[in-house]
């Protein structure tokens, strides 16, 4: 039996950073992972999405500029726009393995359970561990229906050869909006069912609503209140069943992808073996991100259930202070600053801090400044059709809590709101700065 000082379970950017700060302080780690090094936002997610939008954006920009200055919107090229991304997913595997060579982590690709508290089965191999670091991630939501089996995930539409001349994404999330929003540009029919009023639930409701309407404005069906209970392989295609408050409502497409969340990856772990409580929403851990079960064990990311957001860089954040805790005997809890989110459709859509609903929660005295800011400069001149913010300021501290946009560079625009929030700027000092000009940066001051 192999021992180690550190095992660390998914190789993901949580996974990464402990493993690689751990090694880098003289610890014997080594790390799995089932799949090729690099994780979900590496090779099937934020990274190869985003550069699938590239195009995109120029499609939007140039439709809405078309007899103000360009003549002609270009066409998507699917097949290019897919040999352009697979570069960028190709190259991070080995790119990571060398790292993790450098500093000494000995690899393995393989799935990994627990056999005890501190003892593990990977692949054909037992291993035990000193510490164990689950940084396992997320992944498509198990739909429990029938023809379940037949929709596809979002691993599969980034990796898809062609356009399918119909699209249907079961569920209201960011996903479903981001990939519908490509594919619509890219020609296809697009469908998206929710089963609640309004989708994309943890955002600000004034905000999504914009984004409704620019969705529906694309030509996407965008189908509410309305929760997918079946999927039928047809000749060509699926015929999907949705159940409308008991009416039965039925849709066809060619290719059916399931958006309907991300649970952490953690179930197929043997868990119970090892002592260490966990929940759907993963593994119980304190505010050290140790099992509050199992001391040996610390978990990370989307593998957690910790107060930290599902995104990478709190995921890497989560990471080091893991990494920190596991390393030093001294323990140091998990400090989050505000973490900004962005669904990066066309309109961008960005929030970050308070939505009005928690701040009314949470018994803040505050004032909303909520404006169509269509006919600003920045709009006119890019000709965008949605351009809006919200802002939740405290009136007794005059402290930004909370900022939801939606419009051009949004996704860039709300971490200057992070960094207010951070450092509690008051509204008089952000409106005293000299913002570069015209940029949507420069807005801001109009903002609070």
């Amino acid at each position: 039996m192999k021992k180690f000082d550190l095992f660390v379970i998914g190789s993901g950017m949580a996974g990464m950073s402990i493993a690689q700060k751990a090694a880098g302080k003289g610890l014997q780690v080594a790390i799995t992972d089932e799949l090729p090094y690099g994780g979900t936002c590496a090779l099937r997610g934020c990274d190869p999405k985003k550069v699938l939008i590239g195009p995109t954006e120029i499609h939007y920009h140039a439709k809405h500029l078309q007899g103000k200055g360009i003549n002609q919107v270009p066409e998507i090229n699917w097949e290019d726009v897919m040999a352009f991304k697979q570069r960028f997913v190709d190259e991070m595997p080995p790119k990571i393995e060398k790292g993790y060579e450098k500093k000494g982590i000995t690899m393995y690709h393989g799935t990994a359970r627990f056999l005890s508290e501190n003892t593990l089965q990977v692949g054909e191999e037992k291993i035990e561990a000193d510490k164990i670091a689950i940084a396992t991630g997320a992944a498509p939501r198990k739909l429990d229906f029938p023809g379940g089996e037949f929709a596809q995930t979002s691993t599969d539409f980034l990796n898809m050869k062609d356009m399918p001349d119909s699209l249907l994404f079961i569920g209201g999330g960011y996903i479903a909006f981001e990939f519908a929003h490509i594919a619509a540009r890219c020609g296809a029919e697009v469908t998206i069912i929710h089963r609640s009023q309004l989708p994309l639930k943890n955002f600000e409701e004034d905000i999504v609503k914009h984004l409704i309407k620019a969705t529906e404005e694309l030509g996407i069906n965008l189908v509410l209140e309305t929760e997918v209970c079946g999927i039928e392989k047809l000749d060509r295609g699926y015929r999907v069943k949705g159940n409308a408050s008991g009416e039965f409502k039925f849709f066809e497409a060619e290719m059916v992808i399931n958006s309907a969340g991300r649970p952490p990856k953690i179930f197929d772990l043997e868990l119970e073996k090892a002592n260490i409580e966990y929940s759907s929403r993963g593994i119980e851990v304190n505010g050290y991100l140790q099992s509050t079960s199992n001391p040996r064990v610390y978990a990370a990311g989307d593998a957690a259930n910790s107060p930290g957001l599902p995104l990478t860089p709190v995921g890497v954040l989560e990471g080091y202070t893991a990494a920190s805790n596991i390393i030093k005997a001294k323990q140091k809890k998990v400090e989050y600053p505000p973490m900004p989110t962005v669904v990066f459709t066309l309109p961008t859509m960005a929030s970050v801090g308070l939505t009005e609903t928690a701040a009314k929660a949470e018994g803040y005295n505050y004032r909303i400044k909520y404006k169509e800011a269509n006919d600003w400069f920045n709009a006119r001149r890019l000709q965008v059709p949605e351009y809006t913010f919200k802002t939740i300021i405290d009136k007794d501290t005059e402290i930004v809590l909370g900022a939801h946009l939606i419009g051009p560079n949004a996704e860039e625009v709300i971490n200057l709101f992070a960094m207010f929030i951070k450092t509690k700027m008051k509204v008089t000092e952000i409106k005293k700065m000299i913002f570069s000009y015209p940029t949507l940066s420069s807005d801001i001051s109009y903002m609070v």
